[in-house]
């Protein structure tokens, strides 16, 4: 099975899952994040604003808010920047909220909390198929610690990504949390 075809499955099973347990799981998956970050002790967390598959933990975001750094993606091209987090939002071209444009752009982050459709036997990343994820990455100077957010497992036991594709240091779902 080549990667493509996993993601595609992945995002039927994704599609499948029932909408009044997301909820439930999405509250889960905030609570194995709040315990890493409690772990981790991070100055500054790059979350990411969901879209309809994807955990939604602005709940959690807020509750850190006044305790560490949060920044979010500003799409630009083929990748992102990261920016503060701060109301109001908008949707961008792809439908995804972000903050109003602005140059304050961060250089580093200690903890970036990403989500997948799935992930390959090295715990690499399936996302979405536009590499913005990887591109990002590829241009920080320090890495951070990456936990890898999925609401449905979702794991391929060949291994599917290339060099580039991003890997985690923590896969999260709503039943377990894998280091």
């Amino acid at each position: 099975m080549g990667k493509q075809r996993f993601r595609k499955g992945c995002l039927k099973k994704l599609k499948a899952s029932p909408c009044g347990l997301r909820y439930v799981k999405d509250k889960k998956i905030a609570k194995k994040i709040e315990y890493i970050i409690e772990r981790v002790k991070p100055n500054s967390i790059l979350f990411y604003l969901p879209m309809d598959l994807e955990v939604n933990l602005l709940g959690l975001m807020e509750s850190y808010k006044k305790k560490l750094k949060i920044f979010v993606p500003f799409i630009e091209e083929e990748s992102f920047k990261m920016v503060e987090y701060r109301l109001p939002l908008e949707k961008n071209s792809f439908g995804i909220l972000e903050p109003k444009a602005h140059n304050l752009a961060q250089k580093n982050v200690d903890l970036i909390i990403v989500p997948i459709v799935g992930i390959d036997r090295n715990m690499q990343r399936v996302g979405f198929g536009k590499g913005m994820y990887d591109r990002f990455y590829e241009k920080l100077r320090q890495k951070p610690i990456v936990v890898f957010v999925q609401r449905e497992a979702c794991v391929s036991p060949k291994k599917l990504c290339d060099s580039y594709d991003i890997q985690c240091d923590y896969y999260v779902t709503s039943k377990e949390i894998i280091f």
